[in-house]
């Protein structure tokens, strides 16, 4: 990236659409172009938000990882219309997620909502005893009180009422918000 001035922004969160199934493949080639032409000052961090499912198989259940969201990478970058060119050029990319294929860039509510970056113990503003809401998950829009915390799982246990009963429920730092 020769005679390309560094840009004063800070990087963002932006979706990158790919074939079905090239998922990781799209990652490794992103990765091998960030080394090969030294990108680290301009494409911060590459993830694909992954959940794990219980499948049976045979009688035996076993614990598999599936794709939050198939076919989607996120790419936290400065974008400049280099980047952009590189990126798209890569096999099995299809677009970035925005109008005519220019990428927008993800809010602060989308980053945290997906689970995109962790949030720091101090960052994380809830006490246990506090009033909050579910935003995400089986359990959206239920209000309970929190039980405990976990920092360094990033996990929650919050006290809701399902059916009449206090029940506790284990949730990611992302999934609540104060009340």
């Amino acid at each position: 990236m020769e005679n390309i001035e560094k840009p004063n922004e800070q990087p963002k969160w932006y979706v990158i659409h790919t074939y079905s199934g090239y998922e990781n493949s799209v990652e490794t080639d992103l990765r091998n172009m960030i080394e090969n032409n030294n990108l680290h000052d301009y494409i911060f961090d590459i993830k694909i938000p992954v959940e794990d499912d219980i499948v049976e198989r045979n009688g035996k259940k076993k614990v598999i990882q599936r794709k939050k969201f198939p076919s989607y990478i996120y790419i936290k970058m400065i974008y400049t219309s280099h980047i952009w060119f590189m990126v798209t050029r890569i096999h099995g990319v299809t677009s970035f997620v925005g109008p005519v294929g220019r990428p927008v860039a993800l809010t602060d509510e989308e980053i945290r909502r997906i689970g995109l970056e962790t949030i720091s113990i101090e960052d994380f503003k809830i006490k246990q005893g506090d009033d909050v809401r579910v935003i995400s998950g089986a359990l959206e829009n239920f209000i309970g009180v929190v039980d405990s915390i976990n920092a360094e799982h990033q996990k929650v246990k919050v006290i809701v009422a399902m059916f009449g009963r206090q029940t506790p429920v284990e949730l990611d730092f992302s999934q609540v918000e104060k009340l």
